[in-house]
This record gives C-alpha cells, structure tokens and sequence, in this order.
C-alpha cells in the first residue's frame, strides 16, 4: 500500500541558520543598507570670540556709619565732629563759670564769660529763690511814628507780653521765644539799671540794645513800617498776684506802672 500524504501538509523546511549564513551579525541587528554613506560630522571650526569671564563676585556689604565712608569724607566728617564737641565742651564750661559761686577762674575770664551769656543764654534761679515771683509783670511798648505831612505821632500801648500770652495759651508746642524771650530780656534790664533807669557798666548798654531790637521786631510783625518809627517807648505794669479766698493774707492787687524813657531808633 503506498503511503499518501495528508492534504494540506507541506514538508518541513529548516529555519535554523549558521553564523556563516548570517554574516556574524546578531539577530537583533540590521544590516545597513548598499551604498549608504556614513553620516556627515561637521568640521569643527575655532571659534574667534574670547573664552565667556567668569561671574564677577559681589561686591563685599559697606561697613554702616563713618567707617563706610571714603577717606577724605572721613577726614572731613572727624574734623566737623570734633569743633562741634569743642564748641559745646567751651559753652557748656562758659556757662558753669556763670552760674558757679564765685572762684578764682570766674574772677579771672569775668569778661569773656559775660560776652558769651550776655543776652541770649543768661541764666538765674528765681525759680527756686526762698521767696519766688509773686508778681505778674507785662511789658508794654509805644511807637511814635512820622506821618506824610512829617509830623512824629505817638501811638497807643500794646501790652506784649498779653500777645505772648495768647499765642502760647492752648498751644501743645508753645514757642520757647514768646515764653522766654521778653521776660528773660527784662529782667536783663532790670538786673543792669537803677531805680533811675540809669545803665550800669556796659551790661546796660547792651540791655538797653537787646529791648529796644525786640521792640522793634514786635512792631515790624504787626505791619508798622520800620521805617518810619521815630522813637519807641517800654513801660511795665506790675501787679501782685491776689492771695487765695482760703487764706487772711491781705494783697495789693494795684498796677505800678515803670516807663522807661523814650529811644530814638
């Protein structure tokens, strides 16, 4: 019986191929193509800009204060520090010889001392007498201006040291000059002249020099020409202060009235 094939069948084939078949290569591997060229690398051309510098540091914190400064600045800054602290250092000593009892020192540099205080930082110490202000005292001032036909006219009293009053009643940052300024300029007067109103020394002179300015001043401000002021005139108006219901002490409340003569300005 001759053996017949199944139909359908196909005879087997072998599939396994040698390393010669392959060439050596892998399976995972591909074949390059024929011809094909290897891939172009561009030339590599020197390049003409320079090396990139590296980041610059920061530049270190300036030390606060003097000492970040520049060294003419700092010279500059320690010689304007040091005057200060002299200037204060020679005023504050100017003023202990002031006020200090009487010594060898104060004796000796008297002049120059009373040239420094001698009006604007006079000092006193009527506040804590044994026997304090008990007297309102207002300083009062006339002009006698020129009018256009050339006649002097004198004016009426202004009470200064009311308008002192009024400007600093209510005020939370009272100015020192109108607290101070006329009050300490006559009590300078007073403290320098007799019951004559006569100078006595060179202190009166000034005195009379530093009233006389703040006059002036005053009635510049309330729009009086100063020009055409003549002659001005102080007074001041003393009265004593009333003692309190509580108490038995009987008080002359009257007003004394002290006129200075007139100044030719």
């Amino acid at each position: 019986m001759v053996g017949r094939r199944p139909v359908g069948c196909q005879p087997l084939r072998s599939t396994l191929w040698t390393p010669d078949d392959r060439g050596g290569m892998d399976s995972n591997e591909r074949e390059p193509a024929e011809g094909a060229a290897p891939p172009a690398v561009p030339p590599v051309v020197p390049s003409s800009r320079p090396p990139a510098e590296p980041p610059a540091e920061p530049a270190p914190p300036r030390a606060p204060g003097i000492a970040g400064l520049s060294a003419p600045y700092r010279v500059v800054t320690a010689l304007a520090l040091a005057a200060v602290g002299l200037a204060a250092c020679a005023h504050l000593a100017l003023v202990f010889l002031h006020v200090a009892p009487s010594n060898t020192v104060s004796k000796q540099h008297a002049q120059t001392v009373d040239d420094w205080i001698y009006p604007e930082f006079e000092q006193n110490w009527k506040l804590f007498a044994p026997n304090p202000l008990q007297q309102n005292i207002a300083v009062e001032v006339r002009a006698e201006v020129r009018t256009p036909g050339g006649e002097p006219v004198a004016g009426d009293w202004r009470d200064l040291s009311a308008e002192d009053g009024a400007a600093i009643r209510h005020s939370l940052l009272p100015s020192h000059a109108r607290q101070n300024e006329l009050r300490r300029a006559w009590d300078f007067f007073t403290g320098s002249h007799d019951d004559d109103n006569k100078p006595i020394g060179a202190r009166g002179e000034l005195s009379e020099q530093y009233l006389r300015r703040i006059a002036l001043d005053r009635l510049a401000d309330d729009g009086i020409d100063r020009g055409g002021i003549v002659r001005v005139q102080l007074r001041s108006a003393t009265r004593a202060v009333a003692a309190p219901p509580w108490s038995d002490e009987k008080t002359d409340t009257q007003t004394y009235y002290r006129e200075l003569p007139w100044w030719t300005v």
